[in-house]
């Protein structure tokens, strides 16, 4: 998730639970090139293992080296994104745009693998558009190349996120006889009971959770104690909203520095005060906040204030 998915949100994920996490995607073409912000995307932290850095490319050879890059950088795997469905990623012949050219797809797969000693999983959608849904033999070919896992997004790239993920083919891919390596499912998964449904619904190896998770990381222990004990846990206290929230925002300086960390916390408020009574008063004063100092209070002020969750 690009802006999102950085080490201070991965580190309050893993707080909670989550088993496997993968670093917001890195433009090849920007490794390459050296840029700043590429780079600074290859941070990865023992606290976080395992981690996988996440790559997205149109360019074959420039995919290749972009995995030997990663891997010098010392996570436990290396992920290739074939799902992004968004214009400026799949205008590029990058992303989701590899569902329309199969031989690419399976050649850039085949670059990475050789390229590195890791295992390399890839992510991917059900296909470009409703017409073209061929997971079930990119699952056989990207196989056949050497990849060690993968997942799919139950929707197109036409569909961007809009509808109900469908799950069916995600299934048929788990019922292939010529598939052995794990296979995980994403999409629309937003409660612990949905996912228990769906992973013994369509077989698959295990569940992927991207958007559900922002500014609600406790969703992946409320996931895991329902998958062991079939109990709902109680929602998280305000204390521990506010601690998880805290405990973002300071990763967030440590990582970023005072100005970036400050301004790209911002996105993040409204979703983990999310129906707590006064919440958008919380929010408007914590994006207005320019001082670490003053944020710090404020959040020590919602504790004080005992609020009640109304929604």
């Amino acid at each position: 998730m690009e802006d999102v998915s950085d080490p201070p949100f991965r580190a309050v994920c893993k707080a909670n639970g989550a088993d496997l996490m993968y670093t917001e995607f890195i433009s090849s073409e920007g490794l390459i090139r050296d840029a700043a912000k590429s780079k600074k995307k290859l941070d990865v932290f023992d606290y976080e293992r395992p981690i996988g850095i996440q790559l997205f490319g149109s360019d074959v050879d420039t995919m290749g080296e972009c995995a030997r890059i990663s891997t010098e950088a010392g996570p436990d795997l290396i992920d290739i994104n074939y799902g992004c469905p968004v214009k400026q990623v799949a205008c590029r012949g990058a992303g989701a745009a590899l569902l329309r050219d199969i031989p690419k797809m399976v050649d850039m797969t085949a670059a990475v693998v050789r390229n590195t000693p890791l295992p390399v999983t890839v992510k991917t959608r059900l296909g470009w558009d409703d017409t073209t849904k061929n997971v079930v033999e990119v699952a056989e070919r990207l196989q056949d190349v050497g990849i060690e896992a993968l997942t799919v997004h139950g929707r197109t790239r036409v569909q961007m996120y809009k509808g109900d993920a469908d799950w069916r083919l995600i299934a048929k891919i788990k019922e292939n006889p010529r598939i052995r390596i794990p296979i995980f499912g994403n999409g629309d998964i937003d409660s612990p009971q949905k996912a228990l449904e769906y992973k013994n619904r369509y077989g698959v190896d295990g569940v992927m959770i991207g958007r559900a998770s922002i500014g609600y990381p406790w969703i992946f222990r409320e996931v895991k104690h329902y998958v062991a004990t079939g109990e709902l846990l109680a929602p998280p206290t305000v204390e521990e909203r506010v601690a998880m929230c805290r405990m973002h925002f300071e990763k967030s300086l440590e990582w970023k520095g005072q100005r970036a960390g400050i301004f790209e916390m911002r996105r993040h408020y409204a979703q983990y005060f999310r129906g707590l009574e006064g919440a958008k008063q919380w929010r408007t004063r914590l994006v207005d906040a320019e001082q670490p100092e003053i944020i710090r209070e404020i959040l020590e002020e919602i504790i004080a204030a005992e609020p009640v969750m109304v929604g």
